[in-house]
Order: C-alpha cells, then sequence, then structure tokens
C-alpha cells in the first residue's frame, strides 16, 4: 500500500487510524458509563441527558464542529484552561480531531451498549446481589461478560463513524496536511484541485476497505465472544 499511495496520502491514512483509535478508546470508559445510567437508571432529567447524548446525530456535523471550536478553541473557557494549566491545546491539532471524532461517535457507542444492557436479565443481576454481591461485583462478574458483543459493536461503530468524520472534524480543526488532515479531508482537498480525482479514488478505495474490515472484525469478534460465553 505505501507503493500504491503517496506520501502524503499515507500519511492522512495513518493519522486517521490514529485520531480514530484515539478516539474510541476516550469514549468507551465514559460511553459504558452513561449507557449503564441511561439503562438502569431511574432520575429526574433522564430524558434530557438522553437527548443530549445523541445531540451530536441530529445537529448537522458542522455546527458541532463550532461549538467544540467555541468551548475547546483556544480562546474557549475550556480550551483556555486546559492550554494555561496543562499546556495542552486541541484546537488545529490531532487531539482536536481526536475529541471532534469522539463526540460525534459517542451516541453509537452508548446506543449499542445500552441495548446490550437493557437485553440482560436483570433477575440475574439480583440473584448475583442476594449471594452477598456488590454492584460493582455484579456488573463486573455479571453484567458485563454479557454485554460484550454489545460493548465491542459500539466500538466498531464509533471507529468506524471516527473515520469517515469530516464537518465537525474541518470546523474545528481545520485541514493541515500532517497535522489535523484525515483521509476524508485528503479526498476533499483533492476534488478541489484539478488532476486530484486520481488521488480522491485512491483514499476512497482505502476508506471503503478500511470501513468493510471494521465491520468484519466486528462480527467475528461479536460471534467469537458469543459462542464463549454460550460455553
Amino acid at each position: 500500500m505505501t507503493d500504491w499511495l503517496r506520501p502524503e496520502e499515507w500519511t492522512a491514512l495513518r493519522l486517521s487510524l490514529l485520531v480514530s483509535t484515539t478516539a474510541t478508546a476516550a469514549s468507551l470508559v465514559p460511553g459504558l458509563a452513561v449507557a449503564y445510567l441511561l439503562a438502569r437508571g431511574r432520575f429526574w432529567g433522564k430524558a434530557l441527558v438522553d437527548t443530549l447524548v445523541h445531540l451530536p446525530l441530529i445537529l448537522p456535523p458542522v455546527v458541532t464542529g463550532y461549538l467544540l471550536l467555541v468551548w475547546f478553541g483556544r480562546r474557549g473557557p475550556i480550551g483556555t484552561f486546559l492550554a494555561d494549566s496543562f499546556g495542552i491545546v486541541l484546537s488545529f491539532h490531532w487531539t482536536g480531531a481526536a475529541l471532534a471524532c469522539a463526540v460525534m461517535g459517542f451516541p453509537l457507542l452508548v446506543r449499542a451498549i445500552r441495548l446490550s444492557i437493557e437485553a440482560v436479565d436483570i433477575r440475574l443481576e439480583q440473584a448475583a446481589g442476594t449471594l452477598g454481591a456488590n454492584r460493582a461485583w455484579v456488573f463486573g462478574l455479571v453484567t458485563l461478560p454479557l454485554i460484550l458483543p454489545g460493548i465491542i459493536a459500539g466500538m466498531i461503530l464509533s471507529f468506524a463513524k471516527s473515520m469517515g468524520e469530516f464537518g465537525a472534524t474541518i470546523t474545528f480543526v481545520s485541514n493541515i496536511p500532517g497535522e489535523t488532515q484525515t483521509l476524508p479531508s485528503a479526498i476533499y482537498t483533492f476534488t478541489q484541485v484539478p488532476g486530484g480525482e486520481a488521488g480522491a479514488m485512491r483514499l476512497t478505495v482505502v476508506s471503503v476497505a478500511v470501513s468493510m474490515a471494521a465491520l468484519a472484525a466486528s462480527e467475528f469478534l461479536a460471534r467469537r465472544v458469543s459462542r464463549r460465553l454460550a460455553a
């Protein structure tokens, strides 16, 4: 693939994989917590929390990117705090692209895990509780193994969404080659220059191949986990 792709195209691919992997990994623990809260929690404002979680799926990606720029940009309240206190700058940096992708893929991750949690027979958790296990042990020994296929599916969906994310990313971190230019941004750049059709087609083929590989891996891992749980 390195011979087929040009150096700048290879850089965009590696950056996309880095951004997508980082976004998915960073979303896993909070996504699991939010999914469990929505599936098992009973509290005032649950509908509002559910709406906020799924808001990135409804809003135009450019709006999400602009809101990230307002809050996490160098002059935004959170961005200023992170930069002044920890030296962390998100805007116009690949970490900002990972944040944008994490926000866009978060609803898919939460939804997949939440559906898996809701499918677990609550009587199994109650039975473990009657045997003296606290909530943490019940979740770790009973709930977590049963929802592993949903966790895997949610991670793959989040990863695939991150690989294809464009609007929020380019609004928040721009399109800087070698720094924030992911596969979708690189394809967009190729379509804007004369003679860029070949490069756009090469990266399109790569994007399709990576997405198909991710889906195949998700199906394989989910089936393998399901067989182990059944055994």
